[in-house]
């Protein structure tokens, strides 16, 4: 067996669930563990970054080094994907984003953490971070091995998103939407809906596959419930086995759970049909707990609607919310403008006006 030419292979288990293995027991093992704790198109995505990184060293794992990983990610950079994997994932002979290299490493690294728990290799190749001067000093401090830039994700103002929902052509379609840009759910918690999951007399829903394996239960928006009752009346098959709140309506897999794939091609169409440009469905989530945040939504409570395990991940929607920054920023300068057109000194710190304003 070549480790440079390893092959996936899909298949399904019993109960339908997708099943993703190389054929390879180290690398098997790891993928079975892993399918208990993380969702299938996780497992797909680490299963693909291990292709990725085995192609470009074309090592068995126990003959990995620190060396070999650092060829990684300077590869990677540069494109230097076996030209068979680049369609799939990296720009043809462009390399890839930073994010893209820091996840393919945290895979990698998971592969190495797990076979060295069991005691298959020794140690775990993968760097923490780079030293710097001070590691004498400090020897926690370095510097990271992959540097991301934090951006500002984008959304849809309220034309484009009315544009949008006009150019849907079904109630299920209208529904899904809504549950992202009217209550901030994720993709896969939409498509991860259960009937049981609808509390229509509270107008909540019961999220029972959020992200990391998080539960919550969060109030949704009653045109969602409304889409929701017109879908279930007019649309969804009658009599199928699954209790999946959204599935396909036409075509051989009538009846079955629609796909991720399913709701991107709807999403896709709807915007070509309205002239707008990208609209992906992270953005209608981006732009649903965006405008709560404008609204007045304390960020605690944006925080618990969008299932965020930290409100570090919630701070990115001050930035979004302009309004918000503006007004802040007003408060702060009219009272530096009222001391120093006043004639009286500033404080010693600048900022305790700032800080008093808050």
């Amino acid at each position: 067996m070549s480790w440079g030419d390893l092959r996936l292979v899909r298949s399904r288990d019993a109960a339908g669930g997708l099943v993703v293995r190389f054929g390879v027991a180290l690398l098997d093992a790891y993928l079975e563990f892993l399918a208990v704790r993380s969702r299938p198109n996780t497992v797909v995505a680490v299963a693909y970054d291990l292709k990725v990184f085995f192609a470009v060293v074309g090592k068995a794992p126990g003959r990995v080094v620190a060396a070999d990983v650092l060829t990684f990610v300077t590869a990677q950079y540069a494109g230097g994907a076996p030209r068979r994997l680049q369609p799939v994932g990296d720009a043809a002979g462009g390399g890839v984003s930073a994010r893209t290299v820091r996840r393919r490493l945290s895979s990698v690294s998971g592969l190495f953490a797990f076979l060295q728990a069991r005691g298959d290799v020794e140690t775990n190749p993968v760097p923490r971070g780079l030293p710097t001067r001070r590691e004498r000093q400090r020897p926690r401090q370095g510097v990271p091995l992959v540097r991301t830039p934090r951006t500002l994700p984008r959304i849809l103002q309220p034309a484009q998103v009315d544009a949008l929902l006009a150019a849907l052509r079904t109630d299920r379609d209208q529904a899904m939407a809504e549950a992202m840009v009217l209550g901030g759910l994720r993709r896969c918690e939409v498509l991860g809906l259960r009937l049981e999951d609808l509390q229509v007399a509270a107008r909540r829903v019961f999220i029972a596959e959020g992200k990391g394996g998080h539960q919550r239960q969060i109030p949704v928006s009653g045109r969602f419930f409304a889409s929701v009752a017109a879908y279930l009346d007019a649309e969804r098959p009658a009599g199928i086995a699954t209790d999946r709140l959204f599935v396909v309506l036409k075509g051989p897999r009538r009846g079955r759970p629609l796909s991720a794939a399913g709701l991107d091609q709807i999403l896709d169409s709807a915007r070509q049909r309205a002239g707008l440009g990208t609209v992906t469905c992270h953005q209608l989530r981006h732009t649903c707990l965006t405008r709560l945040r404008e609204a007045g939504m304390a960020l605690e409570a944006v925080q618990a609607q969008a299932g965020h395990a930290s409100i570090e991940s919630t701070r990115i929607y001050l930035h979004l919310a302009d309004d918000w920054l503006a007004s802040q920023y007003r408060r702060a300068a009219e009272a530096i403008d009222a001391q120093l057109f006043s004639g009286k000194p500033l404080p010693r710190n600048d900022f305790d006006v700032i800080e008093g304003g808050r």
